[in-house]
């Protein structure tokens, strides 16, 4: 089944001690350009959950955001420094002294540097809760491929379907082109015929010059290998991995056949019916764009 390169995900994990919660966004991307948002406690499984996004997403612009909620913090403890408090008592008496001024460092303002105290919050063992946050991780994780999943069977069905109308394209093609080049010859036939008059007509002379023409608006070659790289792109679509690179290289395979076809069309329906292709192609190629 292919995937979109969009998608979302989010889990929760609820206990009486803690909240956990995982959420996965993707857009699309080139490339895989991955980033993770977590508290700074969980920095030292960073890369595990790294490694974890890695199997989940190939392709895509994928963001992680992990949020942790402790309920049972058994309190913030108060650290008081005392050297530091010294210091800056002497400091303070050292300026007042040398400057004649009135030395008014209070209790409080002393307590107000950030050094001089220091508070200690007291929390679950994060060694307990780190596999919690992977399992969380890999919930919202099977979330997110199952949205990319449902988006991807919409975009393969609609791919499908334009590729049948495609191959209806490519006989409407091959069709006219017989067409066009008998309705050259008759042309051709009555502009010698009228600067002739009664003589006879070369059919030597005509023949060569059918054959120079035909050579020039033949699309065969185009048609056929236009057909080869619609089956291939349906055939690719049935694949059980990260296709989206490989279906992009046949729609510019698919797309240099159309502009050939429509740089040879020397007729108004042939004209036509290869905008249409070229058209259709171009719509794929977008789609396409958002295939992992």
């Amino acid at each position: 089944m292919i995937k979109s390169m969009t998608g979302f995900g989010r889990y929760e994990t609820v206990t009486d001690e803690y909240r956990i919660a995982v959420e996965i966004k993707s857009v699309n991307h080139r490339y895989c350009d991955l980033n993770i948002k977590l508290p700074k406690k969980f920095n030292e499984i960073e890369n595990t959950l790294r490694m974890m996004m890695k199997e989940i997403a190939e392709r895509g612009k994928v963001d992680v955001y992990v949020s942790y909620e402790d309920y049972a913090g058994k309190g913030t403890h108060v650290h008081y420094h005392p050297q530091i408090a010294k210091e800056y008592v002497k400091v303070a008496a050292q300026v007042a002294e040398e400057f004649e001024l009135h030395n008014s460092l209070s209790a409080e303002r002393l307590l107000g540097f950030a050094d001089v105290i220091s508070l200690e919050e007291e929390s679950n063992d994060l060694e307990s809760v780190f596999p919690i946050v992977t399992q969380t991780l890999q919930k919202a994780g099977e979330q997110f491929i199952a949205s990319r999943e449902r988006e991807g069977e919409q975009l393969y069905q609609d791919i499908k379907g334009k590729l049948a109308y495609l191959l209806t394209l490519v006989a409407q093609v091959e069709e006219r082109s017989p067409q066009m080049l008998q309705e050259h010859r008759q042309k051709l036939l009555e502009k010698v015929q009228e600067l002739l008059g009664d003589r006879k007509i070369d059919e030597g002379i005509l023949a060569t010059e059918l054959i120079v023409y035909a050579d020039k608006v033949c699309v065969d070659e185009e048609t056929v290998r236009l057909r080869s790289h619609i089956d291939a792109m349906s055939e690719t679509l049935d694949m059980q991995e990260a296709i989206g690179r490989k279906l992009d290289f046949i729609a510019q395979e698919m797309n240099r056949e159309a502009n050939t076809i429509l740089s040879k069309a020397n007729d108004k329906e042939l004209s036509g019916i290869a905008i249409n292709l070229k058209t259709e192609i171009e719509k794929i190629r977008e789609q396409i764009q958002n295939i992992e």
